[in-house]
C-alpha cells in the first residue's frame, strides 16, 4: 500500500476527513497484537488561515522483560503530508531523513497475518517507520511526527480532526492526553469549539483563537474534532507570503512562496444558475447490503434538493443499464415523486458495466448548452467487469462521447471501499473538471449529501487566473477547480520579487463572463512563522504531478521523468510522497540485524553506529526550562559532569524542524549552567506562539526537551 492513496487530495476543499482512525502505535508484533505501552500523547496544532501544521508527540514504555525493536505506524489522514519524524531513545534524539525509497509496508510479527484491530486502527493511508534500535526492557521511546494539512471548509465552517482513539490497541489508561489547537485568521473567527471533548480552555479575540484539552489517566476513545466558523460577510481573498533566505533555497524558481484562500462574494440578488444533472448509480452485486441502502438514500436526497429550473435524470447500472427517463426532465413535484419511487426499487446484483453507464448518460447532454451547469455524479464500489474493462479504454470511450456531444459535463466520481479503480475515477474527474473522492464502505450517504449541498449553486465555472505584474509562476492546483457558493479555493505559487500584485479570477457564471480582482502584497522578507509555505507549495505541486504520473502509467519513460521530479521535490522540500519514505538518520539502508545486536561493530563506511551512541556515558543532564509555558522569556538549565566540555550549543527548532535560534553556553568545568531565550528568532523577530524543541549539543551527546511559547 502506498503512503498516500491516489488523488484523495482532489477533494480537499469539499469533503470532511474520515473520522475512523486513531493515533500512532509502536508495533512489536503485528500478528500477536503486541505493542509498546502508550504513556503520553501531546498534540500541537497551529493553523494559519486554514493551513494546519500538526506536531504529535507520543511517549511509549517497554513493559516487557525483553529488549524489542518496533515499527512506528501512524494513521495519517489522506489529505495530509508528513514533513518530519524524530525519535528519542535513551536520552538521544534521532532525525529520520526522507529517502528516495517507497515506504516499506511490512510490520514486525511472528506470523503472516496482521491483528485485525491494528489494520482497522491504521486506516487506508498509514505512515510506517521502522526504528532500527533496541528498546530495552523498562525503557521509554518518544516519537514526534510533523505533518501539514489543508483544512476542509464549507459555508464559513472549518473542521480539523486528529486521530486520537486508542482503546482497541490498549485497554489500560494513558497517563496524559494533551491537545492544544491555536488559530490565526485574517477573517474574523466567530465561534471555535472542541466538539469531541470537554475543553480545559477556550479563547477567541476574533483574530486569534485557541482550544485545549487535558486528560489524565484516561482511555482515549474519541478523535479530537475542532470546528470553527468565520464571518460569512467577510468574503474575498486572504493571502500570506514569505521569502526563503539563500541558504534554504533548493531550486531556481524564486525565493518567494505564497498561498491565498479565495471565496468570491456572489451577489445576493443573483439568481442561482440552473443545472442539467445526471446521477449514475452502481447497483452491481458488490453493492449489496448497507451500501445499496446508502446509495438509495443518497440518490433520494439529491433528487429532493434539486432547484426549480433544473433538469435531471438517473442512470443505474450493473450488467445492464437502466434509466429513469430517456432524457433529462424538468424538476417538478410529479417528476420528483416518480424519481423517488424509481430509486426505491434499486436492488444489487450482476456485474459492473461502467462504460455502458457513461454511454447512456453522456449523449443526453447534447440537448444542454453552456448556459447551465452540466453535472454528472458517479459512484461505484468496484472495477469494471463487463463492457469495456480496461482503464485506458474507458477513458477513451468517455472522451469520444464528450467530443461527440459537444457539451462538456463536469464529472464528479466517488469510489466506495478498497476495490475501486482509483486511477480511472481520478482521471474521469480530472479530465472533466470535476473532483474525485474515495470513501469507506459506510460513508456514502453522508458524503454524497454533504457534497451535493455544496455544488448545487455554482459561482465561477471554468476558472482561470492571471497576475499583474507577471512575477508569479508555478501556481497550483492546475487546472483550478470550479467554485460554488460556500466554498473556497486554496492556491499556492512562487514569485521572484515582492510588492503588490493584482490577482484576477475569471470564469463564467449564469451564462456570462465573470471576473474578480484582488490585491495581494508579496513580502520580500523571510517570515519565521510562515516558513511552512514552501512545504505547502511543494505538496500541491507533487499532487499535480501525481495526476500526470498515474495518467501515463508507471512503465512509460515520461512517467519515470515525472516520478523523478516528484522524488526531487520530496527530498528538497521535506514532504513525503508515494515514492519516498522516512529512513533512520544514521542507520544504513540495510534494515536487518547485521552487526548491531550487541551495540558492537564500527558502523561501517565511516558512519556512526547508533548503538554506540546510545551507550555513551552520561556527561551532562538537561534540567528543563522555567517558566514553561512562557510569554516573554524562559531560562534553560543544564548540568555538566564532564570537565572536557567547554561550550554547549543549544539549537531551538520550530515544529517543522527549522532552526529558530542558536544559543551558546560557555562551560567552565562541572556544574549547573543557565541561558535565557527571549522568545525571538535569530534575526530578532518575535517567534510565534507554539511548541519548540531545543537540542543541547555537548560535543559527545545530544539532549533535547520541548517548551511552549504563548502570546
Amino acid at each position: 500500500m502506498q503512503l498516500s492513496r491516489l488523488l484523495p487530495f482532489l477533494c480537499l476543499a469539499l469533503f470532511l476527513p474520515q473520522l475512523t482512525r486513531a493515533q500512532g502505535v509502536s508495533v512489536v508484533d503485528a500478528s500477536e497484537g503486541i505493542y509498546l505501552h502508550l504513556l503520553r500523547n501531546e498534540v500541537e496544532v497551529n493553523v494559519e488561515n486554514q493551513v494546519a501544521v500538526v506536531t504529535t508527540r507520543q511517549r511509549f514504555y517497554n513493559d516487557s522483560d525483553d529488549s524489542v525493536r518496533v515499527s512506528y505506524a501512524f494513521p495519517l489522514p489522506s489529505e495530509a503530508s508528513a514533513t518530519g519524524l524524530r525519535w528519542l531513545n535513551r536520552g538521544i534524539w534521532y532525525d529520520a531523513r526522507i529517502a528516495s525509497e517507497e515506504q516499506d509496508d511490512t510490520l514486525p510479527g511472528s506470523g503472516s497475518s496482521i491483528d485485525p484491530s491494528l489494520t482497522a486502527h491504521l486506516g487506508e493511508t498509514p505512515l510506517r517507520f521502522y526504528i532500527d534500535q533496541w528498546i530495552s526492557a523498562g525503557d521509554e521511546l518518544t516519537v514526534e511526527l510533523y505533518y501539514v494539512q489543508l483544512l476542509p471548509y464549507a459555508f464559513g465552517s472549518v473542521d480539523f480532526s486528529y486521530p486520537n482513539g486508542y482503546d482497541t490497541i490498549q485497554a489500560n489508561p494513558v497517563e496524559e492526553l494533551l491537545f492544544n489547537f491555536a488559530l490565526t485568521s485574517q477573517r474574523t473567527i466567530q465561534v471555535i469549539d472542541l466538539a469531541s471533548h470537554s475543553p480545559s480552555s477556550v479563547r477567541n479575540d476574533g483574530a486569534h483563537a485557541s482550544v485545549a484539552s487535558e486528560q489524565f489517566h484516561a482511555i482515549p476513545r474519541n478523535d479530537y474534532h475542532v470546528r470553527y466558523t468565520l464571518d460569512p460577510e467577510e468574503l474575498g481573498l486572504f493571502g500570506f507570503s514569505t521569502s526563503l533566505p539563500d541558504s534554504m533555497q533548493v531550486d531556481d524558481l524564486g525565493a518567494g512562496f505564497f498561498t491565498f484562500v479565495a471565496e468570491p462574494d456572489p451577489s445576493n440578488n443573483t439568481e442561482v444558475v440552473n443545472k442539467v444533472f445526471t446521477l449514475i448509480v452502481d447497483r452491481s452485486g458488490s453493492m449489496s447490503g448497507d451500501k445499496i441502502v446508502q446509495a438509495r438514500n443518497a440518490a433520494s436526497f439529491t433528487v429532493h434538493n434539486l432547484n426549480e429550473g433544473d433538469r435531471f435524470n438517473i442512470v443505474d447500472f450493473s450488467s445492464n443499464i437502466s434509466q429513469f427517463r430517456s432524457e433529462h426532465v424538468p424538476f417538478t413535484p410529479s417528476n420528483r415523486d416518480a424519481a423517488l419511487q424509481y430509486i426505491s426499487q434499486f436492488q444489487a446484483s450482476g456485474s459492473t458495466n461502467i462504460s455502458g453507464a457513461f454511454g447512456t448518460a453522456i449523449p443526453q447532454f447534447a440537448a444542454a448548452d453552456n448556459q447551465t451547469a452540466n453535472i454528472i455524479v458517479f459512484f461505484t464500489d468496484g472495477m469494471a467487469t463487463t463492457g469495456i474493462t480496461d482503464t485506458p479504454g474507458i477513458l477513451t470511450h468517455v472522451e469520444t462521447l464528450v467530443n461527440q456531444t459537444e457539451t462538456t459535463p463536469l464529472i464528479f466520481t466517488f469510489g466506495i471501499g478498497s476495490n475501486v479503480d482509483q486511477p480511472l475515477l481520478s482521471r474521469l474527474a480530472a479530465d472533466n473538471s470535476g473532483l474525485a473522492a474515495f470513501l469507506g464502505n459506510d460513508e456514502l450517504e453522508a458524503r454524497i449529501t454533504e457534497f451535493y449541498l455544496r455544488i448545487r449553486n455554482p459561482v465561477l465555472l471554468d476558472t482561470e487566473i492571471s497576475f499583474s505584474p507577471g512575477v508569479i509562476h508555478e501556481v497550483y492546483p492546475n487546472p483550478l477547480p470550479n467554485l460554488y457558493k460556500g466554498q473556497q479555493m486554496i492556491v499556492s505559487g512562487r514569485y521572484d520579487e515582492g510588492g503588490p500584485v493584482t490577482i484576477t479570477l475569471r470564469g463564467t457564471a449564469f451564462g456570462i463572463p465573470v471576473s474578480y480582482d484582488y490585491t495581494l502584497n508579496l513580502t520580500s522578507d523571510p517570515l519565521a512563522n510562515l516558513q511552512f509555505l514552501n512545504k505547502l507549495w511543494a505538496k500541491q505541486k507533487i499532487e499535480h504531478l501525481l495526476v500526470q504520473y498515474y495518467s501515463l502509467g508507471g512503465d512509460q519513460s515520461n512517467a519515470e521523468e515525472i516520478r523523478q521530479e516528484i522524488v526531487e521535490l520530496s527530498l528538497g522540500y521535506g514532504v513525503i510522497s508515494p515514492f519516498t519514505s522516512f529512513q533512520g538518520g544514521d542507520v544504513s539502508d540495510d534494515q536487518g540485524d547485521g552487526g548491531g545486536d550487541d551495540g558492537g561493530g564500527d558502523g561501517g563506511g565511516g558512519s556512526t553506529n547508533i548503538e554506540d551512541q546510545v551507550e555513551l556515558p552520561q556527561i551532562a543532564t538537561l534540567l528543563g526550562n522555567y517558566p514553561n509555558p512562557f510569554r516573554e522569556q524562559t531560562t534553560i538549565r543544564l548540568e555538566v559532569t564532564d570537565p572536557t566540555v567547554h561550550v554547549v550549543t543549544i539549537r531551538i527548532y520550530n515544529p517543522l524542524g527549522q532552526i529558530v535560534r542558536v544559543l551558546e553556553v560557555p562551560v567552565h568545568g562541572p556544574g549547573i549552567y543557565e541561558v535565557v531565550w527571549d522568545g525571538r528568532t535569530q534575526s530578532g523577530m518575535a517567534a510565534p506562539a507554539g511548541v519548540y524543541l531545543y537540542i543541547a549539543d555537548f560535543g559527545d551527546a545530544l539532549l533535547a526537551e520541548t517548551m511552549m511559547l504563548v502570546r
